[in-house]
């Protein structure tokens, strides 16, 4: 494995890496079939049926074998599913109840959650996925590109990144229960010695969620000498946590005030394609279908590059009026007309993008305050003893108490 990059080494030589910062990372889910994704529920409970009723060289096909997975792997059970863990080849049962993750940025899809179905399916972070976690998904960066660098999800996220190589997923706890930051050791203390004791693993989450950029060197996170700084940036990062929660952990639902909200003033037809926006009328059109009024931050808002509700629509006008069920593929098994919980998502998301997008500025205005002012730099921070960081911290902790299933019903040994 190749060596960290050294903190500093982004373009401000002040910043230190979020690398170094919340060291342990994970290596985004792999599939390697896509037919265990879909973005609904119900597509992934008929292709399951589909794939269990048929035989021979239609079954095994309709698998799509991987070098990582055939209908003959062992595997072990996901952590905290009680999913069967017999050969696939010799399953029958009924489908595994579909799971909510986030597939890409800001995009909430279903996955079956059956680990003889998934390439690499990152059981560590499976492990400590709870009610308490936080997840934060690097985005890949593209030169020049105003989007932000990192987003954050209760979900299990799968990483895929609209442009470029996928982006590491970093847990905000190394520990189920909410135990144990992912924080460089002696980072919280030093934070605390600058900026006082209400410093906490939320608040340092709340900074890197609002100062974070890309770099050639990797996701650079400025930390503030000056606590004027560090409060306006927790603040700001609080609520970019907040709306990004969308309403998950009693959190309030992103809400645009009454003569903003956007609304269907069209039905959205069965076969809704093509979709455009146009500005003056600040009207999205989904074929024949109407939305509106649509913030023009909304329908501008990209990441590594990609304009976000485009590529939201996309993967949804694929699965709508697909194949059904005598389609080649599993994948090409979808809803016949557009269902309208996707329609209810959409103006969620539209929502959700424009109230970032107002948010922009301030996060513009703290970089601006940070590239002026005083910061913590490696310097300081290897003085600390928070760098280098222990190659512990960047591993996974132990956190079996209990036995997990193995392959054909046996218990790993631990």
């Amino acid at each position: 494995m190749a060596a960290p990059a050294a903190a500093g080494s982004g373009e401000d030589p002040r910043a230190p890496l979020l690398d170094d910062l919340m060291p342990w990372s994970v290596r985004p889910l792999r599939t390697g079939r896509p037919w265990v994704t879909a973005p609904d529920a119900v597509s992934l409970r008929a292709r399951w049926d589909r794939l269990v009723r048929a035989s021979g060289e239609e079954r095994d096909r309709l698998f799509a074998p991987t070098r990582s997975r055939t209908q003959h792997t062992a595997v072990a059970a996901l952590p905290g599913r009680s999913g069967a863990t017999g050969r696939f080849a010799r399953e029958s049962g009924p489908c595994p109840e579909p799971v909510r993750v986030l597939h890409g940025p800001y995009d909430e899809q279903w996955l079956l959650p059956d680990h003889r179905l998934i390439d690499a399916a990152r059981p560590e972070l499976w492990r400590v996925a709870d009610g308490h976690q936080l997840f934060v998904v690097e985005h890949s960066r593209v030169p020049r590109d105003p989007g932000p660098a990192l987003s954050v999800t209760t979900l299990l996220p799968d990483g895929h990144c609209p442009a470029g190589r996928a982006g590491r997923v970093r847990p905000l706890y190394r520990r189920p229960g909410g135990l144990e930051p992912n924080l460089a050791p002696g980072l919280l203390d030093l934070l605390r010695a600058r900026h006082g004791d209400t410093v906490t693993a939320g608040s340092a989450l709340a900074w890197i969620l609002a100062a974070a950029r890309p770099s050639p060197a990797g996701c650079v996170v400025p930390l503030p000498a000056d606590t004027a700084h560090w409060t306006s940036g927790v603040e700001l990062g609080r609520e970019l946590l907040r709306l990004q929660l969308r309403g998950a952990r009693g959190a309030e639902r992103p809400r645009l005030p009454g003569g903003q909200r956007p609304y269907v003033r069209a039905a959205v037809p069965p076969d809704p394609a093509p979709l455009s926006y146009d500005a003056d009328e600040r009207v999205l059109s989904l074929g024949t279908g109407r939305v509106s009024p649509v913030p023009a931050g909304a329908w501008e808002f990209r990441v590594s590059g990609v304009r976000l509700l485009e590529l939201w629509f996309g993967h949804r006008a694929a699965a709508a009026g697909a194949a059904g069920p005598e389609a080649a593929g599993l994948e090409a098994m979808g809803p016949r007309v557009w269902p309208q919980e996707w329609t209810s998502e959409l103006l969620e998301l539209i929502t959700l993008l424009a109230l970032l997008a107002e948010l922009r500025p301030r996060q513009e205005e703290l970089a601006d305050a940070l590239a002026s002012g005083p910061g913590i730099g490696a310097d300081e921070l290897r003085t600390a003893g928070v760098l280098p960081v222990p190659d512990a911290a960047r591993r996974p902790a132990s956190v079996l108490d209990h036995r997990e299933e193995g392959p054909d019903g046996q218990f790993a040994l631990l």
